[in-house]
């Protein structure tokens, strides 16, 4: 990190997540976390000159990052490949385990009027990471729908892990294994209404030779 923002960034993000849970995501929690890194107010003015939404949003770019550095260096070439989505999920969630207040948080922000369009900027950002993760190389219409219904998918996800207490996550990762599940299913009924729509005969391909045979 050689650029010194960025390292000021960090620096301040870093420390201010322990202040989050009493102070919310607030200029002040900001401040609080420049002075513990040894920086000033001023210093967290320039780091985050738009405020918590711009900490946020650094928040969730670094959990993406991590994810997918995480699942670079992992050998998943044995799973199906509905089982690395799920897998890349909840490595997605698990970056972030040590600041579940602070992800709490974050969503009570992001759900204040006038955040909706970084809320669901942030959330594609996460969706798009994981997908490419994965292996996705899709450019056509497909492209938008996964990473649409991925989107949805985590957003539910996400809800079930702030919450979940179990033993290794057991119960998002179940939770998420029956979402993915239920989004499969959905796929392949509408493949199969497509294949049936395409041997219906064409309607227009009607109406053409009823107007010859008149």
């Amino acid at each position: 990190m050689n650029n010194p923002r960025d390292a000021l960034r960090a620096q301040v993000l870093a420390a201010a997540l322990k202040h989050v849970p009493f102070d919310g995501w607030t200029r002040a929690a900001l401040e609080l976390g420049a002075r513990d890194a040894g920086r000033t107010r001023i210093d967290a003015r320039r780091a985050f000159p738009d405020g918590p939404a711009e900490a946020i949003a650094l928040m969730s770019r670094q959990a993406d990052a991590r994810m997918t550095e995480l699942l670079r260096k992992s050998d998943s070439s044995a799973l199906r490949f509905r089982e690395r989505v799920a897998a890349a999920v909840m490595a997605r969630l698990e970056t972030e385990a040590g600041a579940r207040d602070a992800v709490r948080h974050a969503l009570a922000y992001l759900a204040l009027p006038g955040q909706a369009l970084l809320a669901a900027r942030l959330l594609w950002n996460t969706a798009d990471a994981i997908w490419r993760a994965v292996g996705d190389t899709s450019t056509d219409f497909s492209y938008y729908s996964k990473r649409a219904t991925l989107s949805a998918v985590y957003a539910a996800t996400l809800l079930v892990w702030l919450d979940d207490a179990s033993a290794g996550r057991a119960a998002t990762r179940a939770f998420l294994d029956r979402r993915i599940a239920g989004v499969m299913r959905f796929g392949q009924a509408r493949a199969r209404l497509a294949q049936a729509a395409a041997r219906l005969p064409d309607p227009f391909a009607l109406l053409r030779r009823l107007r010859r045979a008149v």
